[in-house]
């Protein structure tokens, strides 16, 4: 079982989370790329700390919009989004080159990860990126979804993923941040979560139904208060539960 999280989602002088603590624990690393979040020094920086460690790199390619942080939809041309996209992977697979490795995966973030989970028009302007750059390359996206299916048609590999620390609506999707129950604080909790994913394919939902979610990674938000101890708690919690805790690419 893989266990991923977001990285490098600082700016500047400005950062958020400690990525250096977290790659002592994840095993695939969700960069950055510059659009919703990051920036080129902090890309070098994090993609060479991740090879030095083992931790496999993945585009976490959003849209553009900075102060929003990637998190409020926008209706793109989907030509202009598909652009956007193999943009943002190019851009880290320099830093990943220079750091004597590359891209291994390609994961949609925040609102286009929740958008292209239900719209067929955006999964497709990120499928045909991923189809464009290098078809080799796995989409990490939520089983079920519309994403999923679209990159699976197209030849893609689909990794499907799990959020230890995010509530679930019976259809699958994620609760949105603006919602009571969107995020999941209690440790023992998120830890018993991503254990019953990983072990079961399943999770409760916010409404009290049983949610199929069979997958191959777990993700703890970098952003989370206490993520690093958190992540910590969650790879624990899978080693004993019997799992080879390892990055899937």
């Amino acid at each position: 079982m893989d266990l991923n999280a977001d990285l490098g989602e600082g700016f500047g002088r400005w950062r958020l989370g400690d990525d250096e603590a977290l790659l002592e624990v994840v095993t695939s690393a969700n960069m950055a790329c510059g659009f919703h979040a990051g920036d080129p020094s902090t890309m070098r920086r994090l993609c060479t700390a991740a090879a030095e460690r083992g931790v496999a790199v993945g585009a976490q390619v959003g849209y553009r919009d900075l102060a929003g942080f990637g998190r409020r939809r926008i209706d793109y041309d989907l030509d202009e989004l598909c652009d956007d996209i193999v943009y943002q992977i190019g851009a880290l697979e320099a830093f990943c080159r220079l750091a004597g490795d590359q891209v291994r995966y390609v994961k949609p973030h925040g609102a286009l990860y929740n958008t292209a989970a239900v719209d067929p028009g955006q999964a497709s302007a990120v499928v045909a990126a991923v189809v464009g750059y290098d078809r080799a390359l796995p989409v990490l996206c939520q089983p079920g979804s519309v994403l999923a299916r679209s990159a699976a048609e197209a030849g893609l590999t689909v990794i499907g993923e799990g959020f230890a620390d995010r509530g679930y609506q019976g259809d699958g999707t994620l609760v949105p941040r603006s919602r009571d129950g969107a995020l999941i604080h209690e440790p023992g909790a998120v830890v018993a979560r991503a254990v019953r994913m990983a072990v079961d394919g399943e999770v409760d939902s916010v409404e009290g139904g049983v949610v199929p979610c069979r997958v191959a990674s777990i993700c703890v938000h970098g952003d989370t208060p206490g993520a690093v101890a958190l992540a910590g708690r969650v790879r624990a919690g899978l080693d004993s539960a019997g799992l080879r805790v390892a990055a899937f690419a």
